[in-house]
């Protein structure tokens, strides 16, 4: 039988992307994320995937119907804060105030699952995790085994585990956490496989490479956002900033391989991969 992997989606604006800039009013109204979401919902349909969708707060504001269409087709919702903005950036308290809001936004859905925008839980931002666990958070999916990554957290685990509070790249057997990290695939050191611009720069049959060869050991977990499928997002003036190179750089080919993906290996939830390992609650 195949391996059940985790799929999630970063269910947030194409604008939210930091490496962006700044972006006008006027910009920010040319893409839909009900198109986007309609045709990435219709991809998953064809190919009997489930999904965890880590909404953002603010977009659920103005597109209630968009959530509710997500859940009523099977997948699960999870929170991806309010604002997008990092937890360094919010700090503590703000952080706290974006959670309250976020779920009472989502409050139907019973969220138990959260990804931090940036994947910003490190060492530094370990608080996090606290008000997680006060506010009955399961589980979490923030931390990037890798210093290949912007916001990488070198040394913490490959596996699912359980983040220790003085140290989050510890196993702590008693936490009430679950850390479902994003996939590496180590080389020596940790190259990540598991969305964004690695999926959309690395080639197909490395990519397939690289989940099989961990499977082998434990589930995948891939993400993407919507607006990365989407041929309607608009190009800022991409030859003027690198980062916003980097930011569009294979989006013309990801669908393509996405959907390869899709095809070839079985794809979940957070909660019922979870649900089949020894660490679910």
């Amino acid at each position: 039988m195949k391996t059940i992997n985790a799929l999630t989606i970063d269910w947030e604006y194409w604008w939210c992307n930091k490496f962006l800039g700044e972006v006008s009013e006027k910009e920010k109204e040319k893409e839909s994320i009900i198109e986007s979401s309609i045709q990435l919902l219709n991809l998953l349909d064809k190919y009997e995937a489930k999904a965890t969708f880590f909404i953002l707060g603010m977009a659920a504001e103005d597109h209630p119907e968009i959530v509710e269409e997500i859940y009523k087709r099977g997948h699960e919702i999870a929170s991806h804060g309010y604002s997008h903005k990092s937890l360094s950036e919010l700090g503590k308290k703000k952080f706290e105030k974006e959670i309250e809001k976020s779920l009472n936004i989502l409050a139907e859905y019973r969220l138990k699952g959260f990804r931090a925008p940036y994947f910003s839980i490190n060492n530094s931002t370990k608080w996090a995790f606290e008000i997680l666990k006060k506010y009955g958070f399961e589980y979490d999916s923030s931390i990037f085994p890798t210093s290949l990554t912007y916001n990488g957290v070198p040394g913490a685990s490959l596996n699912i585990y359980k983040p220790s509070n003085n140290d989050i790249t510890k196993h702590n057997p008693k936490g009430k956490i679950i850390e479902f990290p994003l996939t590496c695939l180590n080389f020596g050191i940790n190259i990540p496989i598991a969305g964004g611009f690695s999926v959309r720069m690395l080639p197909l049959w490395f990519l397939k490479y690289g989940i099989k060869k961990v499977n082998r050991i434990r589930p995948v977990i891939l993400y993407i956002h919507p607006w990365e499928i989407s041929k309607k997002t608009p190009k800022l003036n991409i030859l003027s900033n690198p980062s916003r190179i980097m930011t569009y750089l294979g989006t013309n080919f990801i669908l393509k391989k996405f959907e390869a993906i899709l095809k070839e290996f079985r794809f979940r939830t957070i909660k019922e991969v979870l649900n089949q390992s020894h660490f679910s609650n």
